[in-house]
């Protein structure tokens, strides 16, 4: 299909702002030419023009989607007391069936505000993965591994860690239609786990190139211990090797200057999270400085029990927002900054350069933007019309969403599942596990 487009974002390098532009989807599911229309090769499939603007589908680094149920639960509470008295025991109570049905509905909210992938720590991975196909997202899914009261349920540690290993090694870190599924390790963090579980669930996503995605320095309270004998929890997962590879590190809030080196220095990758981190009195991380430092920084909403919503661009606001405040400088993240955070940048940070720009090659992952809505003053400005996309219009003004060219979302509503069935049904599971 060729895409006639009045605008198209592609969030390559530049940030170059097209118009009249054309943008082919190859009947793989990747993009083809994507440029001015004027000079555009001969087409010889079916075309169709748009309205509005076309961009990358977002990427959304961090989150727990299945944990959607919980919505509401200990919304006033510090990290530990919601996560150990609340969330831990209500998730405790969360059955296979109902995972599946609470990503179901979290995979459809992502896509109706444009994020076509996320990165999910949780459990039941059969479930998550049929859910995210059913719906026709994209995931990165790192099984989360953990060693704490209430979870022996599940299994042991080195169990969670086997599992993982086993899925890979049968079919491969990505894999399903148009590689929409992929794997990859979730050690909870540095306070569930011991110093010699995190250096061994290291060396197997080491050993397969997988994406090692954990929880560092999110609140002063957690991992007083580890800070006592090793500074800081960036130096302890360092000293036994857990900050090699592919490493995503979400939150990272408390970090010193050292910290800051050691990611730059051993490639870590951030996912930030400000709106949990605010509702939580976590603190705000200093993106500025990681920026700063060459460290690749995504945005994660996290688990709308702690986010709430589910949108990305709330949390590319917010971002931009306590940046401004921690920096004292009003330009210390632009609306660019945080749209790239949100798209390119994203997929970077997960080791992803085949999504989050639209660009010849990589996945036909797209989002159409309703031009017409209130909050764009003059689009053909195009400092502006960033801007207006950004600061006001953002989840609001999404008509269509495409995952590898297929249209999953239509006028605002999913295309594969019954949004009102999903509804329903998590309404339904929600009520077993609120007190």
């Amino acid at each position: 299909m060729r895409y006639l487009v009045p605008v198209v974002l592609t969030c390559g390098d530049g940030f170059p702002v097209l118009r009249d532009a054309v943008v082919d989807v190859l009947d793989s599911g990747r993009l083809g030419y994507v440029g001015p229309r004027l000079g555009a090769p001969t087409w010889g499939g079916p075309t169709r023009e748009l309205t509005g603007l076309l961009m990358p589908g977002l990427v959304n680094t961090h989150c727990h989607t299945p944990m959607a149920p919980l919505r509401g639960m200990g919304g006033d509470l510090p990290l530990l007391s919601w996560l150990q008295d609340v969330m831990w025991p209500a998730e405790g109570r969360m059955t296979g069936e109902d995972v599946r049905i609470a990503m179901t509905a979290g995979a459809v909210e992502l896509l109706q505000t444009g994020c076509t992938t996320s990165v999910e720590m949780y459990f039941f991975p059969d479930e998550v993965l049929a859910a995210v196909g059913d719906v026709g997202s994209r995931v990165v899914l790192t099984p989360g591994i953990i060693d704490a009261p209430g979870w022996e349920r599940l299994g042991t540690w080195e169990q969670m860690r086997d599992d993982v290993s086993a899925r890979i090694d049968a079919h491969g870190l990505r894999f399903g239609p148009h590689e929409r599924f992929e794997l990859g390790y979730g050690p909870h963090s540095a306070y569930t786990l011991s110093p010699s579980a995190l250096a061994s669930v290291a060396a197997a996503a080491q050993e397969r190139g997988a994406l090692l995605h954990i929880h560092v320095a999110e609140s002063q309270q957690e991992d007083v211990s580890q800070r006592a004998l090793y500074g800081s929890v960036p130096a302890l997962l360092d000293s036994v090797g857990a900050l090699s590879g592919r490493v995503l590190a979400a939150h990272s809030v408390q970090l010193s200057a050292s910290d800051l080196a050691l990611y730059a220095q051993r490639g870590v990758a951030v996912a930030h999270c400000p709106g949990s981190n605010a509702k939580l009195a976590a603190g705000m991380a200093p993106v500025a400085s990681l920026r700063r430092a060459g460290v690749r920084v995504g945005l994660g909403t996290d688990g709308p029990a702690s986010g709430d919503d589910l949108d990305l661009w709330h949390q590319a606001r917010l971002a931009a927002l306590m940046a401004r405040v921690r920096e004292d400088d009003a330009a210390a993240l632009t609306a660019a900054d945080v749209l790239l955070m949100a798209t390119r940048d994203g997929a970077a940070a997960t080791g992803r350069t085949d999504l989050g720009v639209l660009a010849s090659g990589r996945w036909a992952d797209m989002v159409h933007v309703d031009l017409e809505d209130r909050a764009f003053v003059d689009p053909s400005d195009d400092a502006q019309l960033v801007s207006n996309l950004v600061w006001a219009a953002g989840a609001r003004a999404v008509e269509d969403v495409w995952v590898a060219g297929e249209r999953v979302i239509e006028d605002g509503e999913p295309v594969l599942v019954d949004a009102a069935r999903v509804r329903a049904d998590l309404r339904r599971i929600a009520s077993t596990l609120h007190p």
